[in-house]
């Protein structure tokens, strides 16, 4: 049976402090995690913004980081290693090793647990001197008791021994913390104007992610050819689902959505469905984060995307594999519906769920987006003190044709794509 999340979290609130309480102090966060986790690592970010009243410096591996946290007022500063190049040969490292120095006594939270990558922090943290009082290592494993946004919350709770916990009180809890991107205003312009210039103005985006980090990965014909992907679903799945979802809301575009090296897959998908209403976009970070804003709806793999999705408010379904969805499923910051189906102990491969079990969480997804009549753009809601880029139009059109349906092929009428 497929589950589903519909909870707002609280929305942004910017650290309120009493004059005559300790100094604020500036976080830094460690993890070389994938997009997925980097996105969920938000609601961290926010927790010890509110704790310690400086926004945080993230240290983490792949050169996308800084593209997730732009405009994100809980990060000052991202740096990035090589997941694999030994760490003293990058130019990055002399300076991340001084202003590691320079941050005491602020606290240092290591949200790693990878048996590879866990060692090369600690060394970090050893040749930069500095002291293990300031130090925070997360304990639980994932997937142990808990979903992983409230896994790192939990570490967030955390005083290092170096400080005092009366000095920095835990904030009061919010109902469901959950994480957050941001898009800037220059990138919804160029949202607009590239979907004017393709012809789509007036007509509803629903997102669709078949690919994930294995069809990216310089291995992928590999693991293709061994089927060990246990999030692969076959072309002809995706065919099938893509013709109910068109005869269902016939006038929207079904954007197929992959990195560059996705692009061949997307086209062979796109070729066998045969339908005008598909169409490929190669995405990079920023403008998948746009389009996402101002997207109706996405069906998605387990994978990255489809956290972002939902830290934008997107909504969105998503099909598991071997991972529980009791740990990943990603959460929306404004409310919006995610529905997850597969994983344990139903299946433990995205190719045992069969067309229909998606097709029918993503009707159940439209009613849910008729009953909770939709949420803020998801910015104006995570980011109420923040004016800097403030909301240029509304997006809330788009999702409003996501509403349930009387039958097959009948679509709501007056509805315009307002946003792209």
């Amino acid at each position: 049976m497929p589950s589903s999340t519909a909870t707002p979290s609280a929305p942004f609130q910017a650290p309120h402090r009493n004059p005559r309480a300790a100094p604020p102090l500036q976080p830094t966060v460690f993890y070389f995690a994938r997009l997925g986790d980097m996105v969920m690592l938000t609601a961290l970010l926010h927790f010890l913004h509110r704790r310690y009243h400086q926004p945080c410096r993230i240290i983490g591996a792949g050169s996308w980081n800084a593209a997730v946290y732009q405009g994100n007022p809980d990060v000052s500063q991202v740096w990035s290693f090589d997941r694999h190049l030994p760490f003293p040969l990058t130019l990055e490292w002399l300076r991340v090793a001084r202003a590691l120095r320079r941050s005491a006594p602020g606290p240092i939270y290591v949200c790693e647990h990878h048996y590879r990558q866990l060692p090369r922090i600690r060394r970090m943290l050893a040749f930069s001197g500095i002291d293990p009082a300031r130090c925070v290592f997360i304990d639980d494993e994932p997937g142990s008791d808990a979903h992983s946004v409230d896994r790192l919350v939990r570490l967030g709770e955390r005083t290092p021994a170096a400080l005092r916990e009366a000095d920095y009180p835990v904030p009061p809890a919010a109902p469901v913390w959950a994480p957050r991107l941001r898009v800037l205003n220059s990138e919804r312009d160029e949202r607009d104007a590239w979907v004017d210039a393709r012809g789509w103005s007036g007509r509803q985006l629903i997102m669709v992610q078949p690919g994930n980090h294995r069809s990216m990965s310089r291995q992928r014909e590999r693991w293709r050819r061994l089927s060990t992907d246990d999030k692969a679903w076959p072309i002809e799945r995706w065919v099938e689902l893509l013709h109910k979802v068109h005869a269902r809301m016939p006038n929207a575009l079904i954007v197929l959505r992959g990195s560059q090296e996705e692009t061949p897959m997307l086209d062979r998908i796109r070729a066998a469905v045969g339908l005008e209403a598909v169409v490929v976009a190669g995405l990079g970070l920023r403008q998948l984060f746009a389009v996402c804003e101002a997207a109706h709806s996405m069906i998605s793999v387990d994978t990255g995307p489809a956290h972002a999705a939902a830290a934008l408010g997107l909504p969105l379904v998503v099909m598991y594999g071997a991972e529980s969805q009791r740990y990943w499923l990603p959460r929306s910051p404004t409310g919006s519906p995610v529905v997850g189906v597969g994983g344990p102990p139903e299946s433990v491969r995205v190719d045992q769920i069969p067309v229909d079990t998606v097709f029918e969480a993503w009707c159940t997804l439209l009613a849910q987006m008729e009953t909770s009549r939709r949420r803020q753009p998801a910015n104006t809601a995570a980011f109420q003190t923040d004016t800097s880029f403030a909301k240029t139009g509304n997006t809330s059109p788009l999702r409003e044709g996501a509403r349930a349906q009387p039958a097959a092929g009948v679509t709501a009428t007056g509805q315009r794509h307002a946003r792209g």
